[in-house]
This record gives C-alpha cells, sequence and structure tokens, in this order.
C-alpha cells in the first residue's frame, strides 16, 4: 500500500509540473532605426498562447505601421534586407485577414503618436521561445521589423507595407 501511494504521489506530481509554466521565457530586442539609433526595447515573453511582443518605442514616424517577425536574425542597416522574409515555418499565406494566412510573423499594425511614441503589446499566437518548428530561436536567428507603411492583411508576400524602417534581432543568450 506504501509502494502505491508514493507511486501516485509520483504521477500527481510529474502532472502538474507538466502543465504549468514554471518560469515563463522572456527576451529583451533593441529596436533600432536605418542610422543604428535606438527607438527602444521589444519585450518578448512565452504566453500560453503565444509570444507577448510589449513595444515601447520612441522616434519613429506618426501613423500606422506594419511590424513582422522576419526569418534571419540579422539586421543589416541601412534596409534590413538581410532579415530576409517574414517568418513562415507553416509556408502559409501572409496576412491576418487572407483566409489561407497568415506566416507565424504576421503581427497587427502598430499607430504610432503624432510624438513619435508608441507603448503597446502585442500577442504572436502562432510562434514559441520554446523549441520546436515554430520556435523564434532557429539557427539564424529571427528579427522584429517595423515598416514604414501598414500593413494591408492581404497582398502577398508582405502586406505592401513599404520598407523596413526598423529593426532588432532575437537571438537566444544561450549559444
Amino acid at each position: 500500500m506504501k509502494k502505491l501511494s508514493l507511486l501516485y504521489m509520483v504521477m500527481i506530481t510529474l502532472l502538474a509540473s507538466g502543465c504549468a509554466i514554471e518560469n515563463p521565457k522572456k527576451l529583451e530586442v533593441e529596436m533600432k532605426n536605418e542610422n543604428g539609433d535606438s527607438l527602444g526595447n521589444a519585450t518578448l515573453q512565452e504566453q500560453s498562447d503565444g509570444v507577448e511582443v510589449a513595444l515601447d518605442l520612441e522616434g519613429l514616424p506618426p501613423g500606422e505601421h506594419g511590424i513582422h517577425i522576419h526569418e534571419k536574425g540579422v539586421c543589416k542597416r541601412p534596409d534590413f534586407v538581410s532579415s530576409g522574409n517574414h517568418f513562415n515555418p507553416d509556408d502559409t499565406k501572409h496576412g491576418l485577414l487572407h483566409p489561407e494566412g497568415a506566416h507565424g510573423g504576421d503581427l497587427p499594425n502598430l499607430i504610432v503618436g503624432e510624438d513619435g511614441t508608441v507603448k503597446v503589446k502585442l500577442m504572436a499566437p502562432m510562434v514559441t521561445l520554446s523549441k520546436g518548428k515554430t520556435s523564434l530561436f532557429t539557427k539564424e536567428g529571427t528579427s522584429l521589423i517595423i515598416d514604414e507603411n501598414k500593413d494591408d492583411g492581404m497582398t502577398q508576400p508582405s502586406g505592401d507595407s513599404g520598407k523596413r524602417i526598423a529593426c532588432g534581432e532575437i537571438k537566444s543568450d544561450k549559444k
């Protein structure tokens, strides 16, 4: 009877620990403009429903801007094309409004105030900071890109959102 009780206790402990996120993963990403000036930080944090992207930025042009996670963790100025295409591990169409979308890296548009600041939290529900196909910690890393115009949510392959105006490299501290 003692052995059976001990076995039940071990099983309950294992099940309970597997259901909870003991230490949610969190990462700071410095965002820079095409001149290399810091605009502030994006804080990425693992949640039960994806990755929360909390932005606290200044020095951006006022208005609506597309923001996406890209497939490479390289932010070579001034155009940031080194970051590659949108992060798309499931090979879907682009756009939060597209019936065959969206990319894992598609995020809602940012609205930057007249003073050039934005402080907002967005959700990236199709990605993770954990291991796996949808992890942002790929071999080449990933990046967070802000575009000059809004993303229309449909146009292939990137929402007709114009040139890239800010970039931050998403890389794990663990090598």
